[in-house]
Parts: C-alpha cells; structure tokens; sequence
C-alpha cells in the first residue's frame, strides 16, 4: 500500500481530495488515563481543586476534535457534525474515554477522534498533576470508523 502523505519525490503532501464524493463518516477512538486511587476517588467525587475534571476534559476533547487540522500538519480542516466524549470510571485507579466524532465530508474523521480522546486524557492529567505525578496515559487506539471508500472498520 503507498503512503498518501508523500508525492513521487518523496516529500510531504496534503492528500487531495477534490475529486472524492461526499458521504457521512463516523470515527469512535477509546483511551485511558490511570491514577492513584486517592486521585481516582477525587475525580470521582468532584474534589480536585481546579474545578469537575471531567467536564472540563469533555469539553477539552470537543475542542480538540474541532482544532485537529491546526495540529497534525497534513489532516483536512473538517465541519464536524457531531462530537461526543464519555468517561467511564473503572475502580480503583482508571479512567476510559470514549470519543464518537462525525462528518458529513471528503476525507476521515479518525485523527479527530484519537485527538479528542488524547486531549482528554492530557486535560485529566493537568487537572490533577499538583496531586499525582504518577498517572499514564495509554492505550488510544481507532475502534471503529465507518464511511469513504475504505468502507466500514472495526478493532478486534
């Protein structure tokens, strides 16, 4: 398979998607931020100075969906049409996050979704750090992507 990002000389490109048909793409990327359990009932509890972690990363993550285009040099500034994020808090020291982002467009929305998630994990951890310095971020990853001509993809 050829890398798209790279014209015949081997340099960087945007990939052009000017002749690609319109269709509704949906991505879903999943993650996780695990932390003292001290930290982890803090979260739980609302009890982290800085204000609702949660909340906060949630919007955090929307608008990092929104803003991937400024960050990952080649993606395609994308309309998203839909952005969701959920945690999912699994005791006694972890924290899923889920991003579902959509797109009625040219080109994938994957990298918006795994960015979402990627900054709500970072936004859970600068909430948190003056408490524990210990938290990981890990485990982000594309579950699902449907749309374009790749067509529909699911993780095993």
């Amino acid at each position: 398979m050829d890398l798209t990002h790279f014209d015949e000389e081997g340099r960087a490109r945007m990939v052009d998607v000017s002749d690609k048909a319109e269709t509704a793409r949906m991505a879903i990327a999943r993650g996780k931020i695990t932390v003292k359990p001290e930290t982890f009932e803090r979260i739980r509890s609302g009890l982290i100075a800085k204000g609702d972690v949660l909340a906060v990363a949630q919007v955090a993550g929307i608008m990092a969906a929104k803003q991937t285009s400024q960050i990952i040099p080649m993606c395609h500034p994308l309309m998203i049409t839909g952005a969701k994020l959920s945690f999912n808090l699994v005791e006694p020291d972890e924290v899923n996050i889920e991003a579902i982002v959509k797109v009625n467009g040219k080109t994938g929305i994957e990298m918006e979704a795994l960015t979402a998630v990627s900054v709500a994990a970072l936004t859970i951890y600068d909430m948190c750090k003056a408490m524990d310095k210990t938290m990981t971020i890990g485990d982000i990853y594309l579950v699902e992507k449907s749309g374009g001509k790749s067509g529909h993809y699911r993780s095993s």
